[in-house]
């Protein structure tokens, strides 16, 4: 079935590479208004440029671009408040932004390396959802996707930071999931596997990256957690996979 998005209004943040790119790209393709943010203007414009040309051939989709360093919480927070003021509402949430840090020994993060992965991945997660809950709950079929990674179970060595990172961001939406699950909303993670991203490259740079699947395809596995149809809620998808795991308590 062909996702129709006509009419809904989407955030994606880290818009202007990688996953989150293309799933803007997708969202639009559906028919959504994206309000795309990224610190990365070039990229951003690049995205739009994108939009606008299937909009052009298709008259589907279109974007309002934001430029803001998910550093800046009060940016975040006006974020929100401009979406009130000018749509009422909000119907999907993307939250994809994240940095990797530092691939080292626990004992060798530097405090400022640390304090910037929390501060992105997990504090600016929190400070968004904060942000735009309230509008997500005025839609008739709210969705958030918090983009997350196998880094948030496999806790492998050398990961701590980007990992401890991933597995906060999973809780919270866990938790946001129970605490909206009487309501139309629907919370999920996603994780996208190996991709060929330049976060993958810099974890891997030995590797051949014509070996991974390209952003695009795991943006198009992943853009169907937007359809109001979505039933699920407090789960993680696997994008390698293209299936819905549930979460259990340790044994």
């Amino acid at each position: 079935m062909t996702l129709d998005l006509s009419g809904r209004l989407a955030v994606v943040t880290g818009a202007s590479r990688g996953i989150g790119y293309f799933m803007a790209k997708e969202l639009a393709a559906a028919g959504a208004h994206v309000i795309a943010v990224a610190r990365t203007v070039g990229g951003l414009e690049e995205l739009d440029d994108a939009i606008k040309a299937e909009h052009a051939r298709t008259g589907k989709g279109e974007a309002t671009l934001v430029p803001l360093d998910l550093a800046d919480m009060a940016g975040i927070d006006r974020l929100g408040g401009a979406i009130h003021e000018r749509w009422g509402k909000l119907d999907i949430l993307v939250a994809n932004a994240a940095v990797l840090g530092v691939i080292t020994p626990i004992g060798h993060v530097e405090a400022k390396t640390f304090e910037k992965v929390m501060t992105i991945n997990v504090t600016s997660t929190w400070r968004l959802i904060r942000s735009v809950d309230p509008l997500l709950r005025l839609s008739d079929a709210g969705r958030a996707i918090i983009m997350s990674s196998n880094a948030a179970h496999s806790a492998r060595a050398f990961w701590a930071p980007y990992a401890a990172s991933k597995a906060a961001v999973e809780t919270m939406m866990r938790s946001w999931a129970h605490e909206t699950q009487s309501l139309p909303l629907r919370v999920n993670a996603a994780d996208p596997g190996a991709t060929r991203t330049a976060m993958r490259a810099q974890v891997a740079p030995g590797e051949d990256p014509e070996t991974l699947p390209h952003p695009s395809e795991i943006a198009r596995r992943i853009v169907p957690l937007a359809s109001p149809e979505l039933k699920e809620t407090g789960l993680i998808f696997q994008a390698k996979h293209n299936r819905f795991v549930a979460y259990r308590q340790p044994e």
